[in-house]
């Protein structure tokens, strides 16, 4: 593949485990009665989702059905009900979800009809884009790509980002959806 996510995370819901180790999955939904769909949503997230359960419980009384106990599953199956339910692309979806959740977060989100495009958004937690030669990188700090690039993004509180190597990164705040510049800082460290 192009184009991928991972985490290693500490649990802030549900225990360390295989069953709530990211990424989370959505697609666990019944769609008109044709049974359980594959997952199209695939989601890594750092901070806490506060208001997940009552989130949870709407979705669970809507037919998505759950197999960890994370925030992060219940974000990503918010952002599958958005989908399914308004005709809008993956980018504003995830912009509705984040303006439906409070809590901290730094969150990386892909879709499988968007390939090769990721989806970033933060509130209180840190998320750094790194600006490589026909490449990008997402983490919470510029360390983990510092060798491979000498840019980086620093995305602000409130904003989001859609990566692709075909339209570079956009940047818009999450709630009213204003375009942002980006400020492209030179990495100083080795």
């Amino acid at each position: 593949g192009t184009c991928g996510i991972g985490h290693t995370r500490w649990a802030t819901h549900g225990e360390p485990s295989q069953v709530n180790a990211h990424p989370n999955v959505s697609g666990n939904c019944e769609k008109s009665g044709s049974g359980t769909v594959e997952s199209e949503v695939v989601g890594v997230h750092n901070g806490i989702i506060e208001n997940y359960m009552p989130l949870k419980e709407e979705l669970l009384q809507k037919g998505y059905h759950f197999k960890s106990e994370t925030d992060t599953e219940v974000l990503v199956n918010l952002i599958q009900y958005i989908l399914d339910t308004q005709k809008i692309n993956f980018s504003e979806a995830v912009r509705y979800a984040l303006n439906e959740v409070y809590g901290a977060y730094a969150i990386t989100v892909m879709h499988k009809d968007y390939p090769g495009v990721l989806v970033v958004g933060r509130l209180g937690s840190p998320l750094a884009i790194g600006l490589g030669d026909k490449e990008y990188f997402i983490a919470s700090d510029a360390s983990p790509f510092v060798e491979f690039t000498k840019e980086a993004v620093y995305l602000e509180d409130g904003h989001m980002a859609t990566i692709s190597l075909e339209k570079g990164v956009d940047i818009r705040s999450i709630k009213e959806n204003e375009r942002i510049e980006p400020a492209i800082q030179e990495l100083k460290v080795s």
